[in-house]
């Protein structure tokens, strides 16, 4: 069964240009990085927390639901004992990701050319 009431409001303008309107989308920290860790593929809640090392609870849940109103994530409920909730990218999720790979690409260039530490990830299986 599929829950399809977020609380987030949307957000829907004025913008200047298409990139205000995208960047309004991803702004903040964390909705950029909830993207990239859906880009491997559905998650639960548990396990994007522990992808996303510094995020709060409070935040991610904001993030997520106002992700899912914007239509680039999924949230699957499953209605069994204890409670499943599931998070996947949607059809625009995924051509959002697409859209910013030439912004990590040039992020990760910038991290080799200002030498600059990598977060190291727990393993995930």
């Amino acid at each position: 069964m599929t829950d399809t009431a977020p609380s987030a409001e949307p957000r829907s303008g004025p913008y200047i240009c298409g990139i205000d309107a995208a960047m309004d989308v991803v702004s903040g920290k964390w909705k950029s990085l909830i993207l990239w860790e859906l880009d491997a593929g559905t998650r639960r809640f548990g396990e994007l927390r522990r992808g996303l090392p510094g995020v709060s609870e409070k935040m991610l849940i904001q993030h997520l639901r106002e992700l899912e109103y914007d239509g680039l994530v999924h949230r699957e409920v499953y209605r069994e004992v204890p409670p499943r909730v599931e998070y996947s990218l949607t059809e625009l999720g995924r051509e959002l990701n697409a859209a910013l790979e030439p912004l990590a690409e040039w992020g990760r260039r910038r991290i080799d050319r200002i030498g600059a530490e990598r977060v190291e990830l727990p393993a995930t299986g």
